[in-house]
């Protein structure tokens, strides 16, 4: 008799607490018609060979190793894909998901027709336990990125701890990005309909072996989210966290020049005509806009292909070179747009067609950068990290 409920775990070195979450998932769902599909993504230490010895205890425990396309919500959709319920669930194995609230979650289900159901840590009754007060801040900014810019009528979008109708998968499974990081904003901000959602709140408890999969990627990846599912229609999301990566730049620029003002930096002479008198506080200001943009980008921007170690000099030396063909692009492409098309304009004030000549020249230096920086400053040769 196929299961009316599946259990999607996506694991990743969780051997130690898989077997404690296969437990007690499989005592809370006594009273159902239950199955659990593991999706390891080849832990190193063996999650997926524990998760098989399980299936002499739960037998209703199903186990998919995955050697290729590795992340968690392309190993949710892998599990959504080979699940056999009616009512799929997305929880983690680290023990931090409360599996008391799971008999309720499938009662919304049946008794009052939710479409989507999640565990909420942000309603009243929920809790984000021993959290840290940063911790908290980052998941409560997180969320209110998440309803600002995607007008989600959930407490917690960052949750990943959820039940989904099976014809609700369905419906949305092709519009799903699968190299989102949680998946639950990708159902709730794709869904073609108006899902009736209900929340249940938890408390999340404390991870009992390994350790937590938040760094620097996870954040990338949840901006990465939210950015296309609101504008990838339009515009690549990684090219949105470029360029705003560009203007915190611009800021850092005007700050730089002020400091450099203060401390009364010199003008100097070059020798070139059109350069002279060249202002050392705008070259400070530049520096250390270049210097902010290097670091930024490669701990945010492209933190999978990022330079660390002996290669960090190696990966500036690159970007300020890529950051002078820059400033090439973008006083060419001012001196054409003003000289050669605004100049032709008539009514229309000289500061006004110089600031307009200006926006245009810095996007057209910010697309060519942007393709430089992407396919030669972190070009993903493996030999540029450590």
């Amino acid at each position: 008799m196929r299961p009316s409920v599946s259990v999607i775990l996506p694991t990743y070195n969780e051997s130690k607490n898989l077997p404690i979450a296969a437990d007690r998932i499989t005592r809370s769902l006594s009273d159902y018609r239950h199955e659990i599909i593991v999706v390891d993504d080849d832990s190193p230490d063996h999650t997926w060979e524990v998760a098989e010895h399980l299936q002499e205890k739960i037998p209703q425990l199903k186990v998919i190793r995955r050697l290729t396309g590795k992340g968690l919500s392309s190993a949710v959709l892998t599990g959504m894909g080979a699940a056999e319920g009616e009512v799929f669930v997305v929880m983690d194995s680290d023990l931090q998901h409360d599996e008391k609230i799971l008999p309720e979650m499938i009662r919304s289900f049946y008794e009052r027709d939710v479409d989507l159901c999640l565990g909420t840590r942000y309603a009243k009754g929920g809790s984000t336990g021993k959290w840290s007060l940063a911790r908290i801040g980052i998941s409560r900014f997180a969320n209110f990125l998440a309803k600002g810019l995607l007008g989600l009528p959930v407490s917690d979008p960052m949750s990943g701890y959820f039940g989904i109708k099976r014809s609700v998968y369905s419906d949305t499974k092709n519009a799903i990005n699968p190299r989102g990081f949680k998946i639950l904003l990708e159902f709730l901000g794709r869904s073609k309909e108006n899902l009736k959602i209900e929340e249940i709140p938890y408390t999340f408890q404390t991870r009992m072996y390994g350790e937590t999969k938040l760094n620097n990627s996870v954040i990338k990846s949840f901006f990465l989210a939210i950015l296309d599912i609101r504008f990838g229609k339009w515009i690549s999301p990684t090219f949105l966290l470029y360029s705003l990566v560009g203007a915190s730049g611009v800021l850092v620029n005007l700050v730089g020049f002020l400091i450099a003002e203060l401390c009364k930096f010199p003008d100097v002479q070059t020798g070139i005509s059109f350069l002279d008198p060249f202002s050392l506080s705008v070259l400070f200001g530049i520096e250390l806009s270049i210097l902010s943009n290097f670091f930024l980008n490669n701990y945010f921007t492209f933190y999978e292909r990022r330079y660390s170690g002996k290669n960090l000099t190696f990966g500036f030396l690159v970007f300020h070179s890529v950051s002078m063909v820059g400033i090439l692009v973008q006083m060419s492409a001012f001196h054409f747009i003003y000289y050669s098309i605004f100049k032709q304009w008539n009514g229309v004030s000289e500061l006004t067609l110089k600031f307009g000549a200006d926006i245009l020249s810095i996007l057209t230096a910010m697309v060519s950068n942007y393709f430089l920086n992407s396919n030669l400053t972190w070009s993903q040769k493996p030999e540029l990290k450590t």
